[in-house]
């Protein structure tokens, strides 16, 4: 695919128009170098299906979920209002979001403080693109590998969405493997909660560890994911074991990108 830009809101706004969608990239994605790479395949996704699409840049500034999990209502609120406004400026309506984190918070947190959105993860997004026809698996590269997909809490537990992402690894033509904790008894990543962000507490084993383990268990090729957070542990994981040459932690959004050649 030959190189495009992506435009900010106010790249719109100049030209007195409006995009389709608003893509939140989030912090991670916008400053993690793992997570950069999920926001690059979100954003060829897009660009491919001819959505109109748009990103706040400097202008967006981080949900403020690690600091609600974390206890500092007044920071998460401060937070929410300042990008409440920075939205009902360019009047969004509708937001994708390639974080569980930001997708949860922007759904489900904002509306009491005055922010309603209709509000998408990219799996959800991805998975209709494909069922539209507006993306195409051609290549193949993923036919008969053994996938297994681990479901972030956001996504999973906190809004139901087990199903999209399932269904996006079987147009690939994979052998989506489950592991025994999945879906509504799947096991956190160890991120959540803004655990990501200290120490590990005392215990025999921390919990990315444990999740690895039960990913060893099925002898995958893959470990799908759906939340830069999740990326981070379970790559850690698999690194522990030494098994990063065997098994490749990739995004949703990562697997179509490739195999779609986009």
């Amino acid at each position: 695919m030959s190189e495009f830009s992506v435009k900010t809101m106010a790249d719109y706004l100049s030209c007195g128009e409006q995009p389709e969608v608003l893509f939140w990239v989030g912090c991670a994605g916008s400053f993690d170098e793992r997570a950069q790479k999920i926001t690059k395949a979100v954003a060829k996704i897009l660009h491919h299906a001819q959505i109109k699409f748009a990103i706040l840049g400097t202008e967006e500034s981080c949900t403020g979920d690690p600091a609600k999990r974390a206890g500092n209502e007044f920071l998460f609120q401060m937070l929410a209002m300042q990008n409440i406004a920075v939205m009902s400026a360019y009047e969004v309506k509708k937001i994708v979001t390639a974080c569980p984190h930001c997708f949860n918070t922007l759904k489900n947190e904002y509306p009491t403080l005055g922010g309603n959105y209709e509000v998408l993860h990219h799996t959800t997004l991805i998975n209709q693109l494909l069922n539209e026809g507006r993306i195409k698996i051609e290549g193949g590269i993923f036919k008969g590998q053994r996938i297994t997909y681990h479901d972030s809490c956001y996504l999973g537990r906190s809004n139901n969405i087990y199903e999209a992402p399932r269904d996006v690894i079987q147009k690939l033509d994979a052998a989506l493997v489950e592991m025994k904790r999945n879906k509504a008894n799947g096991l956190c990543c160890g991120a959540g909660g803004a655990q990501m962000f200290k120490e590990a507490e005392n215990g025999n084993t921390e919990v990315n560890i444990e999740r690895t383990n039960d990913i060893l268990a099925v002898n995958p090729t893959v470990v799908a994911a759906a939340c830069p957070f999740c990326m981070t542990m379970l790559r850690d994981g698999i690194k522990h074991h030494n098994k990063e040459q065997e098994i490749q932690v990739l995004d949703i959004a990562e697997l179509v990108a490739q195999a779609a050649d986009l």
